[in-house]
């Protein structure tokens, strides 16, 4: 469950005119501003179904500002311990809150599979579950949802923020953070997890989703335990992730080229002046095209045979579960045996690196919005952040040590890079459709974008 802020206005919208009826017990009909426009400032901007609460007022004046909206992590409030009951009853994907206002159930639901009409009767019938647990602050709001599961040579030394390569080097280190896929399945790609080892001499391995390996819809969701059948090679970077790190150091290596043209052209017009200093310029954005065109040659030379294998062979691999044990959450994982020839010399455990998308210093001021609280987040060198322990179920419903309504977690993806995010206090319960019309729903831990500031 989330919560959402209005945060701030826009003025590129016009409306059309809206009703002022109170939609709170009664159904109303909705302008087509309203539904396009209702959660401007979201990310997805998803279409509004229905809502109870207080009417939508139509912003007025010349300039037509409309009010967005930002996520927030909810905490501390009654419905959640009573959530994990009503959560399945209800089968809704999301929540939000505001701020100074009811937290509101967020119901996701498939485009045009729900009418205003039915979703209004839905509506009804979870306010009367909540008043049953005695809770009268929420509301309920339905939107257009899909919920979906994103799916070489030795690798890499991460580099200083110094080196001309670092940009393209991090997809190709040990770091967590791996882009991975299969050679069954190149276009389905995803993230691998963190490392494992037993000890002493024995082989490490990657922990990853299983969703990756074997597509959710295929036929062979089962517990795999004959160790003769054939393995499933897993690789790193798929053919989209492989295409963007060709595009990327493409482009670094025409900017370089283009940088040395610059200086070059500069050091012809300013024949009065002392050349030392802009030759070594010029020299300088030379050879930092050198490393790029090796690494752009030696991964090209790669992609013919669809680039060596990075993770040999899966080892353990449950079928995928929802709703599974006493908690229900979302089963979904698999355990690959690694090549060791190829990480041996750049291992460095389970560390993420933490890139340059985001400077160091705002890093840590993102860590630690409020100015008054302690900081125990220390920007680590060299960029890598390494992990430490497990969170048990309860912290991850309880507040930050700074009071804040939310946890700050951090994420390596293979489309983001690395990210921020705020956790929320309350699961999502999300419901997986499958082609022979039967469902399941599964408890999952809701990340929720940092905010604009």
């Amino acid at each position: 469950m989330t919560e959402v802020a209005d945060s701030e206005t826009d003025s590129s919208l016009h409306y059309d005119s809206v009703s002022t009826s109170t939609r709170a017990s009664s159904l109303s009909q909705y302008s087509v501003s309203e539904m396009e426009f209702y959660y401007s400032g979201l990310p997805s901007s998803p279409k509004l179904v229905y809502r109870t609460g207080t009417p939508w007022t139509k912003p007025t004046g010349l300039e037509a500002y409309r009010e967005l909206k930002e996520h927030r992590a909810v905490f501390g409030r009654k419905l959640d311990s009573v959530w994990k009951q009503l959560g399945p009853e209800t089968s809704f994907a999301l929540g939000r809150e505001r701020p100074v206002g009811p937290v509101v159930l967020w119901v996701g639901v498939t485009p045009k599979s729900l009418s205003s009409e039915d979703a209004h009767t839905a509506a009804q019938s979870c306010l009367d579950l909540l008043k049953k647990f005695e809770i009268t602050d929420v509301e309920v709001e339905f939107r257009e949802s899909i919920y979906t599961q994103s799916a070489g040579p030795s690798l890499l030394k991460p580099v200083s923020n110094l080196d001309l390569t670092v940009d393209v080097c991090d997809p190709l280190t040990p770091a967590l953070g791996l882009s991975i896929t299969t050679q069954a399945t190149p276009h389905a790609e995803g993230t691998g997890g963190f490392y494992l080892t037993e000890g002493g001499n024995s082989k490490k391995v990657l922990l990853v989703a299983r969703h990756v390996l074997f597509p959710l819809k295929s036929d062979l969701n089962y517990t795999h335990t004959n160790i003769s059948a054939p393995r499933r090679n897993v690789l790193l970077l798929g053919t989209q992730a492989f295409n963007n790190l060709v595009k990327t150091v493409e482009i670094k290596i025409e900017s370089r080229g283009i940088a040395a043209e610059i200086y070059g052209r500069e050091i012809e017009g300013l024949q009065e002046r002392e050349a030392g200093e802009d030759n070594y310029d010029v020299k300088k954005a030379t050879r930092g095209g050198r490393p790029l065109k090796g690494c752009w040659m030696m991964r090209t030379r790669q992609s013919k045979p669809l680039m060596s294998s990075v993770d040999e062979a899966t080892s353990s691999l449950p079928p995928l579960t929802f709703d599974a044990g006493m908690e229900g959450f979302t089963e979904d994982y698999a355990v690959v045996e690694l090549d060791s020839s190829k990480i041996a010399k750049t291992f460095m455990g389970n560390v993420i690196d933490l890139g340059t998308k985001i400077p160091g210093d705002d890093f840590t001021r993102k860590m630690y919005p409020r100015r008054d609280a302690a900081t125990t987040f220390k920007y680590p060198r060299g960029r890598l952040l390494k992990l430490q322990g497990l969170i048990t179920e309860h912290q991850m419903r309880t507040r930050d040590c700074s009071g804040e309504s939310c946890l700050f977690v951090i994420k390596n993806g293979k489309t983001t890079g690395v990210t921020i995010g705020r956790a929320s206090g309350i699961f999502s319960f999300i419901r997986q459709r499958f082609d022979d019309g039967t469902h399941r729903t599964s408890m999952e831990w809701a990340i929720i974008p940092y905010d604009k500031q």
